[in-house]
């Protein structure tokens, strides 16, 4: 049996606690979320969204628990301060990842939990994430939104074209090859590696290796966001 992680535990416990109230007398949140916060992990975040208007942007965002999730690219916990969320400085990103999940649970008013790809502020993110309403006869007053971080990654400011060889590198430095067994499955030598990877890193201005391998599963990343873009623009 698998070993459950400290977020499915985290959901687990709140999804109990929802079950406990009753739509005739509507919990406030904080019932909902008390019991998990010790269990928070730095990774985690918990966010209650004050539904008080049929206009999303009107909703108000508090932040319960801040992630302890650092990261040179964004400070994930200024950009998440709390706003209303037509005050959110990227508003594409709440556009297309929050508020139509957020309006899926309001009118359904059953949690839903899902792996979240998108993009905030040109970078590239990914967290699972739980969408908790509150249990009410009528509209929801609220939505408790709790989030595992997953990856943060940040496109190369320059797009370049790998050829064949750079390629095959690339994808075998991906599985976790070194450049010497890297060198011995393409059959070059591994001076030839070591220096085809120093090009690739002066042309995408990475700082090593492990940054180079970022920048290219980001750039992976944003070529799926372009393609599945022009597909829902083709279906319009």
């Amino acid at each position: 049996m698998a070993k459950e992680t400290p977020f499915n535990a985290v959901t687990r416990k709140m999804l109990d606690s929802w079950l406990q109230t009753s739509a005739q007398k509507p919990a406030a949140a904080a019932i909902i979320y008390r019991d998990i916060l010790d269990l928070l992990s730095m990774k985690m975040r918990l966010t209650v969204f004050s539904i008080n208007s049929d206009n999303p942007l009107d909703w108000h965002m508090k932040a319960i628990r801040h992630s302890g999730f650092t990261s040179r690219i964004l400070n994930i916990n200024k950009i998440f301060a709390d706003c209303y969320v037509g005050e959110f400085k990227d508003q594409s990103y709440m556009r297309d990842a929050v508020i139509p999940r957020l309006q899926q649970v309001l009118e359904t008013q059953q949690p839903a939990m899902e792996l979240v790809k998108t993009r905030l502020l040109g970078v590239n993110l990914g967290y699972d994430r739980i969408l908790i309403p509150q249990r009410n006869a009528g509209r929801p007053e609220w939505i408790i939104s709790s989030s595992y971080a997953q990856f943060l990654l940040s496109s190369p400011q320059h797009r370049e074209t790998l050829d064949v060889a750079d390629e095959a590198i690339i994808q075998l430095l991906i599985e976790g090859a070194t450049a010497k067994e890297i060198a011995v499955t393409l059959e070059i030598s591994h001076r030839t590696v070591e220096h085809r990877l120093e090009r690739m890193k002066e042309r995408y201005g990475a700082r090593n290796t492990v940054h180079l391998v970022a920048m290219l599963i980001a750039t992976h990343l944003d070529r799926t966001h372009v393609d599945r873009t022009q597909v829902g623009d083709r279906g319009r």
